[in-house]
């Protein structure tokens, strides 16, 4: 029976250094502030709002809301970042998605300066974890499945690591990450031929398929360490589960991370820690 790795004790440690480093930075006369945008009041939204503005009263992160109409026009929301780029009390911008239809998504991403890219969702802070160079800031969802294997003291390097999606959220920055850490990766999506094989073959096995439950016991063996970045509602069974089929990787693996309860826990604490970063890289410019 695998161990489960659960998010809770990850997200306790992110806390701690975060809440020490705001401190610090309290103490010498910067108040590290978040400000969170949100278009319309979307259920998923509203959802993550709540949770971010909590964790971050934990930490001693201020976070402020800016919200716009739904039916705001595209040059309302630039404004709005416009003034929260040029104002140097904001430290961190998380613009909450996804945006109505009518907005382009992509206008938006640009507008955003990297060093206050806290979500990492700019061209920079993407070139930043593609390079190495730390510009920007991971998508906290990558960094927080990176956070789960940290905090395990699991070492990367010479592992074999398969990431299962190839998004610009998770898939793609969380291999980045991975092979930052000398782990030799490979990335598979829906078209990788005979994908169950390839599976099998990572000592780590990260998935972000954005596919309920896809992942199965054809595609593991023992040993193996399963990261579940997936999140879905299956209103079928009335539950929430991610893109690996749970019992059958309890069965399987040696570790795995549940749905809910495991990554996704993590990723405000690490939204906050992101904050803290850019407040302390401010005071270096």
């Amino acid at each position: 029976m695998a161990e489960i790795w659960k998010g809770a004790p990850v997200v306790e440690a992110l806390n701690r250094q975060t809440k020490a480093r705001a401190e610090a930075l309290r103490a010498a006369g910067v108040e590290p502030v978040l400000a969170i945008v949100r278009v319309g009041a979307r259920p998923d939204g509203l959802s993550y709002e709540r949770s971010s503005i909590r964790r971050c009263s934990t930490v001693g992160v201020t976070a402020r809301t800016v919200v716009l109409e739904e039916n705001c026009t595209q040059e309302e929301l630039l404004a709005a970042l416009d003034r929260l780029s040029r104002d140097g009390s904001v430290h961190g911008i998380l613009v909450l998605q996804p945006l109505p239809a009518h907005l382009d998504r992509e206008i938006v991403r640009r507008a955003l300066p990297p060093e206050k890219d806290v979500d990492g969702i700019t061209d920079a802070s993407l070139a930043g974890v593609f390079t190495g160079s730390h510009e920007g800031f991971p998508p906290c969802t990558a960094q927080g499945a990176i956070a789960m294997l940290e905090h395990a003291g699991v070492s990367c390097a010479g592992k074999r690591a398969v990431v299962v999606g190839r998004s610009l959220v998770a898939g793609r920055p969380a291999a980045m990450l991975l092979l930052e850490k000398n782990a030799t990766v490979t990335i598979c999506h829906r078209q990788t031929a005979d994908l169950p094989a390839l599976c099998r073959q990572a000592d780590i096995l990260v998935v972000c398929a954005g596919q309920k439950e896809c992942i199965g016991r054809e595609h593991l063996r023992p040993g193996q360490i399963v990261i579940d970045v997936g999140i879905h509602w299956d209103e079928k069974e009335g539950r929430i589960c991610g893109d690996v089929r749970l019992q059958e990787a309890l069965e399987s693996a040696a570790a795995v991370t549940p749905v809910p309860g495991g990554v996704g826990t993590v990723t405000t604490a690490v939204l906050a820690l992101h904050t803290v970063e850019a407040a302390e890289r401010s005071r270096r410019i």
